[in-house]
């Protein structure tokens, strides 16, 4: 099946390096994007009017935590995910496989799916590809992710087969995933897996894309493994996936990162570094890192960032939004989480006009030194 109401558009190119949109039932995306996560529905601490004024188009949403509470059949009844949480545009919900995973203590993984115990209650939950597509579709995003099964790279992952042999599980579970579709509004884009091996990244590409998903996503980076190789795994699966489908690189999120992704072709990305960071005081800006709690901003009256035109910036100072965040003061985390996120939308709005001005390397070169710095 594949999915109806949806676009994408390739508007220029620059080396791998791509700009344009995904049109989706509930609007376009210009692409690349930034997904802001909104796990339980919502973007820790910010209404989604706040989210639009910072020029988010698309959110991401968590499968797992959503079915948990309050249950997709509450989320349905109440007109699905725009209908639910007040955000009208496009959504993108994860699988949530990756959070099964990390409860390795309380979960079993066989060829039928994940078995694990309830955070909530301790009961004893299953997903399956297919209960998964199920949960998503009575959510009613615009864009589904199939269940994967992530291991880390790491040395002994390798050495015992865990990587190859959950490449090779993630690839028959997308087919079951393929299978249960009743959705024709829905968009399903398979997970790529395979580690840092490059061949598997390519073997596991080339299966989904003949299984034929409307879109595909890197998945298992960013787990350890060194920005080089990362890079080196993403062009390793491009080549083998169909030029005019969105690519998601699943949980990046520096915005080094980003800029790596932007260079292999990737359209979409997510990650709760720019709201997380911004809860401890680590805040993005175009000169580099601000550690906001350091006292040397005790008394500073200028803005975060004044080549910012985020709320936060224009309208207070670095002292104030210090004191905020020391004392623990819910609006601190607020206006903070909002400068990251208009920072991260701003940075990849410059990539793009970048793109279509042939100028990108020279872009990512500037910008991949000052974002790593210490900014004053």
């Amino acid at each position: 099946m594949q999915a109806q109401g949806f676009e994408m558009k390739i508007a220029a190119t620059d080396g791998a390096a791509r700009t344009g949109s995904l049109k989706t039932p509930h609007g376009t995306v210009t692409t690349p994007a930034f997904m802001p996560v909104a796990t339980y529905g919502a973007v820790r601490g910010l209404a989604a009017h706040e989210l639009k004024a910072i020029n988010a188009e698309i959110l991401l949403a968590n499968t797992y935590h959503l079915h948990e509470r309050p249950g997709e059949q509450i989320v349905e009844e109440l007109g699905g995910l725009q209908g639910f949480t007040g955000w009208k545009g496009p959504w993108l919900t994860d699988s949530g496989g990756y959070q099964v995973s990390s409860l390795a203590h309380r979960m079993k993984l066989d060829e039928e799916g994940v078995t694990f115990s309830s955070t909530l209650d301790g009961a004893r939950r299953t997903l399956t590809p297919e209960s998964v597509i199920a949960i998503q579709e009575a959510l009613g995003s615009d864009i589904a992710m199939v269940l994967d099964e992530c291991v880390a790279p790491t040395p002994e992952s390798h050495a015992h087969g865990d990587i190859e042999r959950a490449t090779e599980r993630t690839l028959r579970w997308a087919e079951r995933s393929t299978r249960a579709r009743k959705r024709p509004q829905q968009a399903v884009f398979g997970i790529v897996q395979g580690g840092t091996d490059v061949q598997l990244r390519q073997r596991s590409a080339r299966g989904l894309t003949e299984l034929g998903f409307d879109g595909y996503a890197h998945g298992g980076l960013g787990l350890g493994e060194t920005r080089i190789q990362r890079c080196e795994a993403v062009a390793a699966a491009r080549e083998s996936l169909p030029d005019l489908s969105p690519r998601y690189l699943m949980g990046l999120g520096r915005p080094v990162d980003l800029l790596d992704g932007i260079a292999e072709g990737v359209d979409f990305f997510d990650c709760v570094v720019p709201t997380r960071n911004g809860r401890h005081g680590l805040l993005f800006t175009s000169q580099g890192i601000l550690h906001i709690k350091n006292a040397r901003f005790a008394s500073d009256s200028n803005p975060v960032d004044p080549n910012c035109d985020c709320l936060t910036c224009g309208s207070y100072s670095r002292a104030y939004l210090r004191h905020l965040i020391r004392c623990n003061e819910a609006l601190g985390a607020r206006l903070a989480a909002l400068h990251n996120l208009r920072f991260y939308q701003h940075l990849l709005s410059l990539a793009r006009d970048a793109i279509e001005k042939n100028q990108f390397a020279s872009f990512r070169a500037e910008y991949d030194e000052r974002l790593e710095a210490k900014a004053d």
